[in-house]
């Protein structure tokens, strides 16, 4: 075990992952994390969903380097630069127009939560309503307005005041079909005396990453889509996790079909791990006064230039997003296969954004637990932690990923043995 002692005597008792894998790493390439010692660790965690395209591309970061090398602009708030012109127009080509799609781009600070933020005010802005909508055991960042819309028990917590102006629907399935989807939120819109405001807005996770991925069907977010558009509320898609291509597609909500009114990026959006978001908008909602809202850190130019060269590198055709939907695929077929061995265990997820649900919530951290011991890097999700998620880059190979998948089922067999 390599040094550790700085990190204990010095870093907040808040750091988290570390504590699931207590060693020191150094370098990464691809899917791999080396640590200082030399040991080898597959990565299907891929920085929280921040590193799609894997550990230092080797296209993204020689694009990276040339533009540090030569003295360009690094810091620029929202002044014009090259680098955010070669963004904005590369993102039009190879994303908004093949999808038919015209939004405004925000670019609000260097998080998701940023994005989040952004998503909320400019919707109580243009509807001059303050309530938003959100649902069981979502997820949308960490900062007050975000965590308002957060279901997670122990993160609200977290806020130490009250958090307001939001209230929560079931997600999809959460009732277990015991009662109609939307039903609830359809009376009590429809009804002056419900006692509860028409919201602003709605904002979903098309799959919910932190909370246990649960995947909406595609018939249940075009009925959200429908009511929302049918009542005046403005619907947000939050793909800070679940977009950039992790669920097969750039769009996680692309399969559906719909179109919302405002969507979060973030995470992969910069293609190699620099801070970068961006909060797209309809024309008709970018009401904003200049400076109304904005941040320090919302021009990063290096970031625009790997973003830039991840567009052109993966998104120019539908090559790369139908190599993402063969390995999504295979990785339902072998997560399902090990979920098939444990009694009551089932596959959550969609494209490779997907793990294992157990019963007993103890096990899933028990078999990240096993799988970090076995040199695979998996962490776990849900309101007890009883998934485990699996989040290989989207460029991985398909011997990487059946290697993760033999490694994965090793550690829930010998899991499950030392249970029974």
């Amino acid at each position: 075990m390599t040094d550790q002692t700085i990190f204990e005597r010095r870093e907040s008792t808040v750091r988290s992952y570390c504590r699931n894998w207590p060693v020191v790493f150094e370098k990464a390439t691809g899917a791999e994390q080396v640590t200082e010692d030399g040991e080898r660790y597959l990565d299907f965690f891929s920085g929280a969903g921040a590193l799609n395209y894997g550990h230092n591309h080797p296209v993204l970061k020689k694009a990276l380097t040339d533009y540090l090398a030569d003295d360009n602009v690094i810091h620029s708030l929202d002044m014009y630069t090259v680098a955010k012109r070669e963004f904005l127009e590369t993102f039009e080509e190879t994303i908004l127009q093949p999808r038919g799609l015209d939004y405004r781009v925000q670019l609000p600070g260097p998080t998701g939560t940023n994005a989040v933020e952004t998503a909320l005010k400019i919707a109580r802005k243009a509807t001059g309503r303050t309530d938003v909508v959100s649902f069981t055991n979502a997820f949308h960042g960490m900062t007050l307005g975000s965590l308002a819309v957060t279901g997670n028990s122990m993160k609200r917590a977290g806020a130490g005041t009250p958090l307001y102006h939001s209230s929560t629907a079931p997600y999809d399935d959460y009732l277990d079909g015991s009662t109609p989807d939307f039903g609830w939120l359809e009376r009590v819109w429809a009804d002056s005396g419900s006692g509860l405001s028409l919201p602003a807005a709605v904002i979903v996770e098309t799959v919910q990453g932190e909370g246990g991925l649960n995947a909406a069907r595609t018939e249940w977010l075009q009925t959200l889509a429908e009511l929302c558009e049918r009542f005046g509320v403005l619907l947000i898609v939050d793909d800070v996790q679940a977009g950039c291509g992790r669920t097969g597609r750039f769009f996680s909500f692309e399969e559906a079909g719909i179109v919302p009114d405002i969507v979060c990026l973030s995470k992969s959006l910069s293609g190699l791990g620099l801070p970068f978001s961006a909060t797209l908008l309809r024309p008709n909602l970018d009401l904003w006064e200049p400076g109304e809202h904005n941040g320090t850190f919302r021009g990063f130019n290096p970031a625009f230039v790997t973003a830039t060269a991840a567009l052109r590198k993966f998104w120019a055709d539908d090559t790369f997003a139908a190599q993402v939907q063969e390995r999504s695929a295979e990785l339902r077929t072998g997560l399902e296969e090990i979920a098939a061995q444990i009694p009551g265990a089932d596959y959550r997820g969609r494209g490779l954004l997907a793990g294992i649900r157990f019963e007993d919530p103890d096990m899933a951290e028990q078999v990240a637990a096993e799988a970090f011991r076995r040199h695979l890097l998996v962490e776990t999700s849900g309101a007890d932690s009883e998934v485990v998620k699996v989040m290989p880059p989207l460029t991985i190979s398909a011997a990487e990923l059946q290697q993760g998948l033999d490694i994965l089922r090793e550690a829930t067999t010998s899991t499950a043995a030392a249970a029974a």
